[in-house]
């Protein structure tokens, strides 16, 4: 969802939107697979601990071409996944690639019914225009059945080298990132019930030893990126 709201601006880099990646991400000495697995490892850790062990039903929302499903697939097994992306192209790659492993459909496309046990939400947010993101987050909301969750991650604006980052992809270079506080009050004000907000990828590969520390840094904001978890209320 880019920040010009054109739905067809990904278009032009479906076919190119890992090398992208790739190319900004070199200065961590890491690949995009790593940070994806990386995410939705943690993810499905922290609603386990929760107690949130058969979820069935999972939307990777701002899906682009797919490459998120291959882990979401490992981490809960038992989901029908479905990606969701306003970009007609990237969805086309994606079912080109993953169809085996999820269903895929623009996000304009999908009825709103209150389903969903789980939203896994990355780097998307911050392509939304800040006058469009409350719509964005009550559509989520909407779609996610009573006590189901959202967990949005997004580039934390408070590491610096994560705007360098930003700067060496192309459809990054323009976006508006979102402060922690701020993505937690946009989720709130969305009726969203907020769990917490940790933070991840405080080192680059050159520093791999190190990484056995981040559990004990989840909450001081300097990872490279963040989620919010939050869910949707029960019915009471």
């Amino acid at each position: 969802m880019p920040a010009r709201d054109n739905h067809a601006f990904f278009d032009d880099y479906a076919g190119v939107y890992e090398d992208a990646c790739q190319h900004g991400l070199r200065l961590s000495g890491e690949s995009v697979e790593f940070f994806a697995s990386g995410r939705i490892n943690y993810t499905a850790r922290w609603l386990e601990a929760l107690g949130e062990r058969d979820i069935t039903r999972v939307v990777d929302f701002g899906c682009g071409v797919g490459s998120g499903v291959t882990f979401l697939r490992e981490a809960f097994p038992l989901a029908r996944i479905l990606g969701l992306d306003p970009s007609i192209t990237s969805i086309e790659r994606a079912r080109g690639r993953f169809g085996d492993l999820a269903s895929f459909a623009l996000v304009d496309d999908h009825a709103e019914e209150a389903t969903e046990g789980l939203v896994y939400c990355n780097s998307v947010f911050h392509h939304i225009p800040p006058e469009s993101r409350p719509r964005a987050a009550g559509r989520i909301l909407r779609i996610l059945k009573p006590g189901g969750h959202l967990a949005l991650w997004e580039n934390n604006p408070w590491n610096p080298g994560t705007r360098l980052v930003m700067r060496r992809i192309p459809f990054d270079r323009d976006a508006i990132p979102l402060p922690p506080p701020e993505t937690r009050q946009l989720l709130a004000d969305a009726g969203f019930e907020v769990v917490g907000t940790r933070y991840r990828f405080y080192f680059p590969r050159q520093l791999w030893m190190l990484r056995g520390l981040e559990r004990f840094g989840e909450r001081i904001p300097l990872g490279a990126q963040y989620c919010v978890l939050a869910r949707r209320p029960p019915v009471t």
